[in-house]
């Protein structure tokens, strides 16, 4: 196979972003999803890189900074003791700063790197006691990634660059080309199914390596960092991308980034980490409105609190038959939309959730909520 722009991707780039592998052993059919079992189950995984490694875990020397087990072993524990599931249909966002483990976490979920220790299964499967013939049909067929890195053949065109891991998979020509074109059309590509990957923006470039993900249909998409090298309105445009593509398939998601924004905008659920922790996981209103600890405190510290937490959050008690009529919004609507609601009523506005009023929000609640106090619980 030809070498792809990115040499350092190049494993994962055939393995799993083309969701493909080289040829060899059977395949195996994918197990059936169950709605009421996580897509990933993680509980106590360890990445620890150095000598005697897989004696760190659950040793003395677990707990030790990373610093301290640089100088005591000779190891780095980029991942340490992590747990989490990701539920079918959701966007899980792990995020963190640079060294902080979330790169190496999504690429353990797929054992593009081997954990060290812990248990990690998809669909109730244990990945670690998968063979090469699971493991190769789970990332042909089952998780497909999209690196920052987009990995694209120079030599060929934005149609066949898609069919790639279709062609890997033994898919037929025909086929593949018209399962390709689809994609084209998904990602916005329409016109350029011809170019090559050097007479594309950076932007378009990334909207191949999406297609590419999707053309497998794969049960989950892998996202490392997709966006961090693109100019910011680029990158405003492909969040939006991802966003419209969740809310039209539904599909589950795994996106690693450090940017806290990007991490607010398209998660379900955000997992922050530190030294190879999560300090925190939760929803991002959540996060925002209940940092866990300091370090989290001075991460959201900057956020736009209007346009993250929630009337459900800021309303109170509604009172004197405030709750019979009037205007209404929905629990889930945040702050910063309510305010328009709030200004046109010149009166209280109803949270309503199955016809049931919940409570009531007013100016005065809506500031409160961006000053970050505390709501008044409703009756």
């Amino acid at each position: 196979m030809p070498a792809t722009p990115a040499a350092a991707d190049t494993t994962e780039t055939t393995e799993t972003a083309a969701g493909a592998a080289p040829a060899g052993g059977p395949a195996v059919p994918a197990v059936p999803a169950d709605p009421a079992v996580p897509v990933f189950s993680v509980r106590g995984l360890w990445k620890v890189f150095g000598p005697g490694a897989d004696k760190i875990p659950g040793s003395a020397h677990a707990n030790l900074s990373a610093r301290e087990l640089r100088e005591r072993t000779g190891c780095t524990a980029a991942v340490r003791d992590v747990s989490f599931d990701v539920h079918r249909g959701e966007v899980f966002v792990v995020m963190g700063l640079s060294g902080s483990g979330k790169s190496t976490l999504v690429r353990c979920l797929t054992r593009l790197i081997e954990p060290t220790g812990g248990t990690l299964t998809m669909d109730g499967e244990d990945v670690l006691a998968m063979d090469r013939a699971h493991l190769r049909d789970l990332r042909r067929h089952r998780a497909s990634m999209v690196f920052q890195h987009f990995g694209l053949l120079p030599h060929r065109t934005v149609l066949d660059n898609i069919a790639y891991g279709l062609e890997i998979q033994g898919v037929g020509r025909a086929e593949r080309r018209a399962r390709a074109a689809a994609m084209v059309e998904k990602v916005g590509l329409t016109g350029m199914e011809h170019r090559r990957p050097g007479q594309l923006s950076g932007g378009q470039q990334q909207r191949v390596g999406l297609a590419r993900a999707l053309a497998v249909d794969p049960e989950v998409l892998l996202f490392d960092e997709p966006f961090s090298a693109l100019d910011p309105l680029i990158r405003r445009d492909m969040q939006e991308e991802v966003i419209r593509l969740h809310r039209e398939e539904g599909r589950t998601m795994v996106f690693i980034t450090h940017d806290l924004n990007e991490a607010l905008r398209l998660g379900d659920r955000i997992a922050l980490m530190r030294d190879g922790r999560i300090v925190q996981l939760g929803t991002p209103e959540e996060i925002v409105s209940s940092p866990a600890d300091d370090y989290v405190r001075d991460f959201v510290r900057d956020v736009p609190r209007e346009q993250v937490v929630t009337v459900r959050n800021a309303m109170r008690s509604a009172e004197d038959g405030e709750g019979r009529s009037g205007e209404t919004v929905a629990p889930d609507t945040t702050v910063a939309e309510a305010v328009g609601t709030v200004a046109r009523s010149g009166a209280p506005v109803r949270v309503m959730e199955d016809g049931r009023c919940l409570g009531v929000v007013d100016a005065g609640c809506l500031l409160a909520a961006i000053a970050g106090e505390k709501a008044v619980a409703a009756r």
